[in-house]
């Protein structure tokens, strides 16, 4: 199970490789100097800051706030469906017990 790193610190990685990115010759030698120092993934600082970066509208693509939004949405939609699927059984179940023909 991956380490759960605090949002203090990641915040910090954050802020140090944006920063100090101006140094480097790209975001991913960056991230790999900075999160030696700091003694975690540099792929996790990466994507930690390229979705800094969209939530702070320099990049493209979906924020932090639409991507949990989509997610709340989706599992709203597999609970809907579950229960449909519970009522349309139980309506099937309740028909055939009250069927005069089986009596």
């Amino acid at each position: 199970m991956p380490k759960q790193i605090p949002e203090e610190t990641k915040q910090r990685a954050i802020r140090l490789v944006l920063d100090h990115l101006d140094e480097y010759p790209n975001l991913t030698t960056a991230c790999e100097t900075v999160s030696k120092r700091l003694g975690f993934g540099a792929e996790s600082l990466r994507r930690w800051v390229r979705q800094a970066q969209i939530d702070a509208g320099e990049r493209q693509g979906a924020s932090t706030s639409e991507s949990e939004r989509v997610r709340r949405l989706e599992r709203e939609n597999r609970e809907l469906r579950e229960a449909n699927a519970i009522l349309r059984d139980a309506a099937v179940f309740f028909a055939g017990e009250l069927d005069p023909r089986r009596r």
